[in-house]
């Protein structure tokens, strides 16, 4: 997750938490829960470990990139890697039978290669249910952000072979860490994209039961056990935050927290609501969802090199991506017989 920037640490939010005012088509809702229970822990762990090991073998970006006097406690560009965990998501979506195509922008300084597996849907194929999470990082990033590319890898292995009314599409963002460059370039190249629903993973397996190990985000409280996943939308995004609230309340597999910031979420009360890859697709008046852990509003280990998988919580992370999967197909419409 992009670190705040000084402008931002101090801002009071005007959000609320939405109040659900949806209800869930029961055979829909059997057929997404059903196929939520195929995540499986092991899995996650595992590509966690591989992908810290990639970001551990890599080369980090020149440090000469960046401008003298850059503040390197909030954001270490020294220690940025994600050659090897791009190729590792590559390797991992091809070996499921996915087709893996780039979205590639040359820069003399910061290129940037998004990686884009999908799988068309059978009726409904111009609209679009979207799974998105960078793979760039800090030093080892487990949490940030290895644990939302393996969410993300785990429900492309559970999409791959199956049938959506909806097309289902899974992207690897390059640079989220340098200012959301790979998803800003993204938007910018496909404006005209018929997104129903999306999930951007940034920051998901960090979880802590200690009272106080949740910090209020400025302006707004939060209760005080950081144990829960934050799910975080727009105005436009207000209709899937609340199915997923609900999916998460009959399905039970996390507890939930839905926040809903004021109209595209790019008022001055909302900086610390737009720091990941979700956010470009907010202020093209796209659809998205933020999930997140809350980053260093809870977990003392972000951007650190003490952000390693022995701190992270499989069991939530499990939860999240059973919650995550629930909702991609309830939105997509599968699978089907």
């Amino acid at each position: 997750m992009r670190a705040p920037s000084a402008v931002l640490l101090g801002l009071a939010l005007g959000w609320a938490a939405c109040a659900t005012h949806v209800s869930l088509e029961e055979t829909s809702l059997a057929r997404a829960g059903a196929f939520a229970e195929g995540v499986e822990r092991a899995r996650l762990v595992a590509d966690i470990d591989a992908l810290v090991a990639a970001h551990a073998e890599d080369t980090p970006l020149p440090c000469d990139l960046f401008e003298p006097g850059t503040d390197s406690t909030r954001r270490p560009v020294c220690h940025l890697t994600r050659d090897r965990a791009r190729e590792l998501v590559r390797a991992r979506l091809e070996s499921l039978g996915l087709r893996v195509t780039t979205h590639q922008v040359d820069d003399p300084r910061f290129p940037t290669t998004n990686l884009i597996a999908e799988i068309p849907g059978t009726e409904l194929p111009g609209e679009v249910v979207l799974v998105g999470a960078h793979y760039d990082s800090f030093f080892l990033g487990a949490d940030d952000n290895s644990s939302g590319v393996a969410a993300m890898l785990e429900l492309a292995r559970l999409a791959a072979g199956q049938r959506f009314r909806r097309t289902v599409r899974f992207i690897g963002f390059d640079l989220e860490e340098l200012g959301l460059v790979g998803s800003t370039r993204y938007v910018r190249a496909f404006p005209d994209e018929r997104i129903v629903a999306s999930l951007v993973f940034d920051c998901v397996g960090y979880r802590s039961q200690e009272p106080g190990s949740q910090k209020g985000l400025p302006g707004f409280p939060l209760p005080p056990r950081g144990d829960f996943l934050a799910a975080i939308a727009n105005e436009a995004s207000r209709p899937q935050v609340e199915e997923l609230k609900l999916l998460g309340a009959r399905l039970q597999h996390v507890a939930v927290v839905a926040i809903v910031t004021p109209q595209d979420g790019s008022g001055p009360a909302s900086g610390n609501l737009m720091r990941s890859d979700h956010a470009p697709f907010w202020l093209t008046g796209q659809n998205a969802l933020f999930l997140t852990d809350t980053a260093n509003f809870r977990n003392p280990h972000y951007h650190l090199a003490s952000d390693v998988p022995d701190t992270l919580d499989p069991d939530f992370l499990t939860g999240v991506t059973r919650l995550s999967a629930a909702g991609i197909a309830y939105w997509a419409e599968g699978p089907l017989p």
